[in-house]
């Protein structure tokens, strides 16, 4: 999966200086509201709300936003009513996509995640046809340069950690639901600060994918994470590292 890794780490990166820009903004609003409306407005409480606290501070959005965000999702304050809505589909050479989306307008959404799909050489699924291939896991991203293996590693499994993997400049610790806060504290108190951490979809199995094929993938899945509504896009493909050297990534 290491292809699609490499993907996932460009975007994170991407989010990260968009949104100081104020260009990415939208998404980590929503994501705040919807987090707050579920599971209450104090982040000490509500750990999925605690973590869209921690991603938009890095993205150093303003406190007042995110108070903001956090009020209209508890209802304090008015605002837009968000649906969380998933589609899966399929990319070139038979990758299976898992697309979560947080709309106002889900006629709007699935429209536009159709007419994405359509355009470069996907299909729309039905509810169902792929969630089967992922599984929903805590990752936790370490920066290489700045820890080294044994220790992180020790950390992480002594906090309840169920693997560690390096991914280019990155350690991957991944958890179960159930243990993934404990993890991220458990860092913290051996002096380990991470980049980011996030509930993700992850692939039981990755496709290899090379050629035009790759690159495909890669222009579909940017299309799909620049629609507004998308919040994340996860694939199950193994993407030749050379379509990221040839789009400069």
């Amino acid at each position: 999966m290491a292809g699609h890794s490499k993907w996932a780490q460009i975007k994170r990166k991407k989010a990260v200086i968009d949104a100081k820009r104020g260009q990415a903004f939208t998404k980590l609003i929503r994501e705040i509201t919807v987090a707050a409306r579920s599971g209450g407005g104090d982040p000490g409480f509500n750990p999925r709300l605690r973590l869209a606290v921690d991603t938009a501070k890095a993205a150093n959005m303003p406190a007042d936003n995110i108070d903001r965000a956090i009020k209209k999702g508890t209802g304090e304050l008015e605002g837009v009513s968000y649906d969380e809505i998933a589609y899966e589909g399929y990319g070139p050479g038979g990758v299976a996509l898992y697309i979560e989306t947080v709309t106002d307008n889900p006629t709007r959404t699935v429209a536009e995640v159709r007419h994405v799909l359509s355009k470069h050489g996907g299909t729309l699924g039905s509810a169902g046809s792929v969630a089967w291939q992922f599984e929903r896991q805590g990752q936790i991203y370490v920066s290489v340069r700045r820890y080294d293996e044994d220790s992180t590693l020790e950390a992480a499994l002594d906090a309840g950690a169920s693997d560690l993997k390096q991914e280019g400049e990155e350690f991957v610790i991944t958890t179960e639901l159930p243990t993934f806060a404990a993890v991220q504290e458990g860092l913290r108190k051996r002096g380990i600060a991470f980049e980011q951490a996030e509930l993700a979809m992850v692939p039981k199995a990755s496709v290899d994918v090379a050629g035009d094929d790759a690159q495909r993938v890669v222009k579909l899945l940017d299309a799909l994470d620049d629609l507004d509504d998308v919040q994340k896009v996860y694939s199950n493909a193994n993407l030749d590292e050379s379509v990221f050297a040839q789009s400069g990534a």
